[in-house]
């Protein structure tokens, strides 16, 4: 019998820093144990099924000629057309776009989607460009990466900073190379355009459901809980705001202005207001100033990273006095930081589940585009949190019948359904 070919990074990665994508590595190894005869295709796992880098030139209001960098990876299309993101942001790397398509993968299936994985990004700070200029660019990525998606193809949607307009920009451009109206090439459009009511909340919905299963499941009253929220757009906002509503104490927000606290819990409503006003939450009245340092030290029943990647790691980890972590952002704790909190005896509720509301609603947007009938908002939500609900169930009755971690839980659950694919489906040729 054949020995299999070792894992070994890609040779455009650096080995001794892969990034993200070596934490996604790391926890697809952690799985491995527990895929019985499935792991004999663990590679595929490990190995994006298409990566594109494209160079963006771009004609700005100056008249100067500008290029930008920007990324498609699919990492894995066995249970249906690639699924996510685009992000805008300075920091944007490729090994960063391949974790987060993996994760995408892993997150489609874990919900239980008819999507595999996929993410793209553009290396800009798109604060130092003017609309125009950002249509122009966004027109010439979605031209470049136009060979590889398509409704049945590759679905992007929105992420960090691109929003519905974004979107619009990108299905007109594909449907003009097209030659025909494709609504279906992307999610997360207006709604004027085939975009789905329910799509802008969803993220933080679906992480506004996976706490209150979690605080069940923990035996914690939702109502005077304690919560801080890393993040307050339309994730960490839309969940500090549901929480608030249902009864929670928000005691800590935490921006990219600053982080305000009040011990006696925030007004995240007027907190809205505030951020409509000054474009953050930074100096809201009846509040005071935290360091990040004494943000992540704050006791709490319920802490909500909702930011960027790699926020809680080695160096703050045991900072942390939680008894419930919602990852509402992708990737935001690192394996070593995901190990010191769980051996505190917190319960981690990993990205892959509590964040994927948002993949959920883009799938019924899909959904809606292919049939031309659309649902009410009320249906949209009810149907969100089913699926939210019974991809925590599943998760956690897997948690408990190995005795591992919820995220090592959503890893066997997707990587298996994942691999089970690939097993039936064979290789071609």
């Amino acid at each position: 019998m054949t020995e299999p070919v070792p894992h070994s990074l890609p040779s455009y990665l650096n080995p001794n820093d892969p990034g993200p994508w070596g934490i996604y590595l790391e926890q697809v190894d952690r799985v491995a144990p527990y895929l019985g005869s499935l792991a004999r295709w663990i590679e595929t796992l490990k190995r994006p099924k298409r990566i594109l880098i494209v160079d963006i030139p771009v004609e700005l209001d100056n008249g100067e000629v500008a290029h930008f960098e920007g990324y498609r990876v699919q990492h894995n299309t066995s249970r249906g057309p690639g699924k996510g993101g685009v992000r805008y942001h300075q920091d944007v790397t490729l090994s960063e776009v391949m974790a987060l398509s993996a994760w995408m993968s892993v997150k489609a299936a874990a919900v239980n989607l008819p999507f595999g994985g996929a993410k793209g990004g553009i290396r800009i700070d798109p604060r130092n460009y003017s609309q125009a200029e950002i249509e122009r660019i966004t027109r010439r990525y979605t031209s470049e990466i136009g060979v590889i998606i398509g409704p049945n193809k590759d679905i992007p949607a929105p992420d960090v900073n691109t929003n519905a307009q974004t979107m619009a920009w990108m299905m007109d451009t594909y449907s003009m190379n097209e030659g025909g109206t494709a609504t279906g090439v992307v999610t997360g459009k207006p709604v004027a355009l085939g975009g789905s009511l329910g799509r802008v909340e969803a993220t933080g919905r679906g992480v506004y459901v996976a706490a209150c299963e979690a605080a069940r499941e923990c035996q914690i009253e939702i109502k005077g809980a304690r919560v801080a929220v890393q993040g307050f757009g339309n994730v960490g906002g839309t969940a500090a705001r549901l929480l608030y509503e249902a009864g929670a104490k928000v005691v800590a927000i935490y921006d990219h202005t600053g982080i305000v606290h009040n011990a006696h819990g925030l007004n995240i409503l007027a907190l809205f207001d505030h951020v409509r006003t000054t474009g953050g939450v930074a100096g809201a009245p009846d509040t005071e100033s935290l360091t990040p340092t004494e943000f992540w030290s704050l006791e709490t029943e319920i802490l909500i990273p909702a930011a960027l990647e790699g926020q809680i790691t080695h160096d703050n980890a045991d900072l942390i006095h939680t008894k419930i972590l919602v990852e509402g952002a992708n990737g935001p704790t690192t394996p070593e930081a995901d190990d010191i909190i769980s051996s505190k005896g917190t319960m981690i509720v990993p990205d892959v589940v509590a964040n994927a509301g948002g993949v959920t609603v883009s799938y019924f947007e899909w959904v809606q585009d292919f049939s031309s009938f659309f649902w009410t908002e009320q249906e949209i939500n009810h149907r969100l949190e089913a699926m939210m609900r019974a991809a925590y169930g599943a998760m956690s009755r897997v948690a408990r019948e190995h005795q591992v971690s919820l995220r090592t839980a959503a890893f066997i659950v997707a990587c298996t359904r994942i691999l089970e694919a690939r097993q039936v489906r064979g290789l071609y040729p």
